[in-house]
């Protein structure tokens, strides 16, 4: 069984100059542990889909299948990851990271201990009585994934999660979300617009046209030399440069 099916998709918006299809007739399945990447022309739909997949926007056709059940709605079992890590800066690390739990009505002592597990295993925890503005971005990156995964989700929705970073802090965590997301082994999606980063993190990797967004390829990325895969590890092999020079061309980015 799949832990995620994305079947017959389709989006309509309504614009002022009439129907507008955002998304036509998309379909992918992902199975547990895999990490899938969406890719496409800027304004295609990317994260159109993944609002969709995470319940909260309807989509106008088609149907979003979680372990094989039809789901409508937000579900416990998706975590969702944005652009910006979105600390809120007036409480401490600890009290971002507990956030959900609290909103959920699920905090208790075993959430808690969780918590501070978690905090601990991904270096944090000296630093879980610090305040947003005293971390560095990859510091701030980390605690935002540790509080999406302190609720347990199945699946981790990733938006652009490390765009707002600068390019040596990126690559670096990247490496380290990464490592996490694998030793928690979690369902990933995750929508980029850096090739790179889509091929250095991905199992397999869908690569949309402009909207209305339909697929048009999805690609195996498999780095068979690598004893352990990693990002950095990934972008070191002559696979690597095939694999860019494919999805670039796929992107039809002088259109």
């Amino acid at each position: 069984m799949n832990a995620l099916d994305i079947k017959e998709i389709n989006m309509k918006y309504q614009d002022v100059s009439g129907e507008i299809d955002a998304i036509t007739n998309v379909s992918f399945s992902i199975k547990k542990g895999e990490f899938l990447s969406l890719v496409g022309p800027s304004g295609c739909g990317k994260s159109t889909l993944l609002s969709i997949v995470s319940g909260l926007l309807k989509q106008t056709g088609g149907e979003i299948l979680i372990d094989g059940e039809s789901v409508e709605g937000v579900s416990s079992k998706i975590g969702y990851m944005l652009q910006k890590d979105n600390l809120l800066e007036w409480r401490t690390i600890y009290g971002n990271v507990i956030l959900g739990l609290e909103i959920r009505k699920e905090l208790n002592d075993e959430s808690r201990k969780y918590a501070n597990e978690l905090l601990k295993t991904y270096g944090l925890y000296e630093f879980k009585d610090k305040y947003p503005a005293q971390l560095s971005g990859g510091m701030r990156q980390r605690a935002a994934l540790i509080r999406t995964l302190v609720t347990k989700p199945d699946i981790l929705l990733l938006d652009e999660a490390f765009s707002a970073l600068d390019y040596q802090t990126r690559l670096a965590v990247g490496d380290d979300v990464y490592r996490i997301i694998k030793k928690e082994n979690k369902t990933v999606l995750m929508v980029t617009h850096d090739i790179p980063e889509a091929i250095s993190m991905s199992d397999r990797i869908v690569v949309l046209t402009k909207r209305p967004a339909v697929i048009k390829a999805i690609h195996k990325i498999d780095f068979e030399n690598l004893k352990e895969r990693t990002p950095l590890e990934c972008r070191k092999q002559e696979a690597f440069s095939l694999y860019f020079n494919d999805i670039w061309k796929e992107l039809d980015v002088h259109v």
